[in-house]
């Protein structure tokens, strides 16, 4: 990658989506998103821009992801949950500070294909346990925040198996720049019209008051019911001291909190889903009065239930995210094995963790968040339900019925 354009997109990540500010800290790569070496050309050009934008200091977080398998397969797991908390110790600290995180999500997706799943289970459980703290606060916008990736070879072999190995790399940096937008000759202007855009969508729904949500495609019957006071957000996002940010790079999602108690019905997915090194395909869940009382996969349905299983919340849905089939990537057509790519082609659920979006949320409590119908879990994970083949109909709170996608599309202009 040619480093003006490894430049462009680095700009892309520190000024649009950390919105760095001057004086303020940035921490690049925490707790188990952390920066591989194939990242080190990348990772030096954020360094500098950041400190161009201002940063009083740049912190990278650096990991090895054979280090990772190989230590969850072989290694002393109570060491590793040790480390764990000392990684946490430095996040917090600069949390304190008021940094701003930004990630490189790029997982190899069969990283912990054979190993004992025990193991696995044991290790994630721990990461997520130990970050919940910091994860709930960063979710809930109290700092900026950011994903954005770029390929390793790892990943780029499973999404381009049919190209030469050489090739492959490129590639994907292919994609994932016309994904962002970084392509473009201003991609910072490029990201402002599409927000505007996306906030453009979810006025509209949120002028609708919607109460339900009924998604019906084959394989999936599911009746969501919204959360009290809910409201649709979009890619944009803002700190508790007013700073804008972009949670993900890319996004083409507009998204909201169900009542964590009203879900019921059947869904499938329709991608693939990689969580922690685990592919997992061919989900379908059962949902009763909220809560997944049947769950398995065609593929990988241990994996699965490690997700549901993990804790209480995350018998329950958090999120509910639509994505028309028409978005640019989903026309792209790839498959990338990566869930910040995956998600943002394809309407989408979340098992666990719901982001605060109801009037007055990010103030509430956390130990009042079921009271008010949002479900709290230390898993928030995501997987695709959309296709050609989804239509939604919403029922608003007036008890109108609104028809919101059909065959994969919107079906209002905004």
């Amino acid at each position: 990658m040619e480093r003006e354009q490894l430049r462009k997109y680095a700009e892309l990540g520190v000024k649009v989506g950390i919105n760095l500010q001057p004086g303020q800290p940035l921490v690049i790569g925490y707790g188990d998103r952390q920066v591989f070496p194939e990242h080190v050309a990348f990772a030096q050009v954020l360094t500098e821009v950041a400190y161009e934008a201002g940063a009083s200091f740049v912190q990278i977080d650096w990991g090895d992801e054979h280090w990772k398998r190989q230590t969850v397969a072989h290694g002393s797991l109570d060491l590793y949950e040790e480390r764990l908390k000392w990684q946490l110790e430095w996040v917090e600290r600069m949390a304190k500070e008021g940094a701003g995180f930004l990630a490189i999500p790029a997982a190899d997706p069969t990283l912990f294909e054979g190993i004992d799943n025990e193991r696995v289970t044991r290790a994630t459980r721990a990461k997520d346990a130990i970050f919940r703290d910091f994860t709930d606060r960063r979710t809930n916008d109290l700092y900026s925040w950011t994903l954005m990736s770029m390929p390793t070879q790892a990943w780029a072999n499973k999404v381009f198996p049919e190209l030469p190995e050489g090739e492959r790399v490129e590639a994907l940096w292919k994609d994932i720049l016309f994904c962002t937008r970084a392509n473009n000759d201003n991609p910072v202007a490029a990201w402002q019209a599409h927000l505007k855009d996306l906030q453009n969508r979810a006025d509209w729904l949120n002028r609708l008051q919607i109460d339900t949500l009924h998604y019906t495609a084959p394989g999936t019957d599911l009746y969501v019911k919204m959360a009290h006071n809910h409201y649709w957000k979009s890619g944009a996002s803002e700190t508790a001291a007013g700073v804008p940010f972009v949670a993900n790079m890319p996004t083409e999602e507009v998204f909201s909190a169900p009542d964590r108690l009203g879900v019921s019905g059947t869904v499938s997915s329709t991608m693939p889903l990689n969580h922690n090194g685990t592919l997992i395909e061919g989900i379908q869940l059962r949902f009763e009065q909220g809560r997944i009382v049947e769950a398995h996969a065609a593929r990988g349905e241990e994996g699965l239930r490690r997700i549901v299983e993990a804790d209480e919340g995350s018998h329950y849905l958090g999120e509910v995210a639509l994505v028309p089939v028409d978005s640019p990537i989903s026309k792209n057509g790839r498959l990338f094995f990566n869930t910040l790519f995956d998600e943002n082609a394809s309407c989408h659920l979340a098992i666990g963790k719901a982001y605060s979006l109801i009037e007055g949320g990010r103030d509430l409590p956390f130990e009042e968040w079921e009271a008010h119908g949002l479900n709290r879990s230390m898993m928030h994970v995501d997987f695709m339900i959309g296709s050609a083949e989804l239509d939604i109909d919403a029922t608003t709170l007036s008890g109108a019925t609104v028809p919101i996608m059909r065959k994969g599309r919107w079906t209002a202009e905004v």
